[in-house]
């Protein structure tokens, strides 16, 4: 036709992609006794950033948009490993268009935030890959130990490759469940992405599951005796949306039945 000119009918040939999946960049390193399954990142706008999200006057508005900016730097570098095909199209060249053969992503991807602090990083994550599709799946902890409330992975899994999406990994306890969970639903390959991390929490992970990958922005060192990462970043999920701490026996329990504050009480009180 007229609208396909004779430019694109000559044998003129461009060089043609030929991805099919990157190396990690250098600045996405393993440090010493680390994993080499583990990348951890050493970018100084990386730990710029984190300080903001750590710091305990950051808003929850700014929280939110923190959270998102490291997600994307940290989910590009995550999303590095995934392979192209070829894909033919045509582009615009002055009044004519030339065919291409341009690459388009091979894998199926979803994306499983962990409840309710994953959903800070899921918005960046589709702006990476629009097309993922995202399952959802909530956790909470008793004893320090993990209870699901929350899973709505599809019957069929369908997906190549899926990427657990949770701000903080302490024990690593809550990680792992849904690395299982995963595992028994049938996904090939699993990614996860958090901003910070404990040590011990990354080097469980990677003892249990040595097939796993793992992009992190920090590692801290220290865990509380309660299983808090020192010094982290706070509860996420309260951080996120602004809600009070609330006990994570207590989380799924109608307000009118948690046990009061010292802080209600002295509001009370007044």
């Amino acid at each position: 036709s007229h609208y396909f000119s004779k430019f694109t009918k000559t044998k003129f040939k461009l060089p043609q992609p030929t991805n099919q999946g990157t190396k990690q960049p250098s600045n996405m390193t393993t440090t010493n006794g680390i994993p080499s399954n583990i990348l951890v990142s050493e970018h100084p706008i990386l730990s710029h950033k984190i300080s903001i999200l750590r710091s305990s006057s950051t808003i929850p508005s700014a929280f939110r948009s923190v959270l998102g900016e490291l997600t994307f730097h940290l989910g590009y570098e995550a999303t590095s490993s995934l392979t192209t095909r070829p894909k033919p199209l045509t582009v615009p060249v002055g009044h004519d268009h030339v065919e291409w053969t341009g690459a388009t992503l091979s894998e199926k991807v979803a994306l499983v935030p962990i409840l309710r602090s994953g959903l800070g990083m899921v918005d960046s994550m589709l702006s990476l890959v629009p097309k993922a599709l995202v399952h959802h799946i909530g956790m909470y902890r008793r004893e320090m130990m993990p209870v699901q409330y929350y899973n709505r992975l599809p019957r069929k899994c369908e997906a190549d490759v899926a990427y657990i999406l949770d701000p903080i990994i302490a024990t690593s306890n809550t990680v792992m469940s849904v690395i299982g969970i995963l595992k028994k639903w049938g996904v090939e390959k699993i990614h996860v992405i958090a901003v910070v991390a404990s040590q011990e929490g990354v080097m469980n992970i990677a003892k249990a599951h040595p097939d796993v990958s793992i992009t992190v922005g920090t590692i801290d060192k220290d865990l509380t005796k309660d299983g808090l990462v020192l010094p982290g970043i706070g509860d996420a999920g309260d951080r996120l949306f602004g809600t009070p701490l609330i006990d994570d026996e207590e989380e799924l329990m109608h307000p009118s039945k948690r046990r009061k504050s010292s802080a209600d009480m002295t509001a009370t009180a007044k």
